[in-house]
């Protein structure tokens, strides 16, 4: 059986997106590992893993990579292969890196605004970057995108939503107002960047 030969166009494809993926991802992993820091839970399916982190112990990293796993069948369902086999390096890369971050970067103090703004900002422009190389960070990014494609909601729109929610249900586990203000400020800087810069036809893969 002949083997698949690749053009000098799909080369540069690959590495693209290879470039791509490693960079975003490590934005996202530097955002969470600044909210992390600073006891924030941000919204999204990383929210939902912190939310799972701070309740069972268990490793940050293993959750994420868990926590993204149900909906691959829906990303393969509705977003295509190549969508879902990115996306899946994406999480694998991101649950990695979210695991290693803390063995080789030691933070002794952040101040919680500048946390939930820097690091929902890194998120939101990981995210981004993400989502030009035709993937996403798994979980609630795989639905919004789906929303956008079939019904025209903004992705930043719908996503700040579904972060509220989650957010809010998280309260309890925050432990003070004033974290609960900062994890909502998190949302908000990480969405802002989705609502002013991930529009159709921009950010597309080549």
């Amino acid at each position: 059986m002949a083997l698949p030969r690749f053009s000098a166009a799909d080369w540069r494809r690959l590495q693209d997106d290879v470039q791509g993926l490693v960079t975003g991802t490590l934005f996202v992993a530097l955002g969470i590992f600044l909210m992390k820091c600073a006891g924030l839970v941000p919204g999204g399916i990383v929210g939902v893993a912190l939310l799972l982190h701070y309740a069972t112990g268990l490793d940050l990293g293993a959750v994420l990579f868990l926590v993204n796993l149900p909906f691959y069948l829906l990303a393969w369902t509705r977003m295509g292969r190549g969508f879902t086999l990115r996306t899946a390096v994406a999480v694998s890369l991101l649950s990695l890196l979210t695991w290693w971050l803390p063995h080789a970067l030691t933070l002794q103090q952040i101040d919680g605004a500048l946390a939930a703004v820097l690091g929902g900002l890194l998120c939101g422009a990981g995210i981004l970057i993400i989502f030009r190389h035709g993937a996403s960070t798994g979980g609630l990014n795989i639905l919004v995108l789906r929303l956008q494609d079939r019904f025209g909601w903004p992705a930043g729109k719908t996503q700040m939503a579904m972060d509220a929610l989650i957010v809010l249900g998280g309260a309890w586990t925050v432990g003070d107002a004033r974290k609960l203000a900062l994890s909502i400020l998190a949302v908000v800087a990480l969405n802002l960047a989705l609502v002013y810069n991930h529009r159709p036809g921009r950010y597309r893969p080549a």
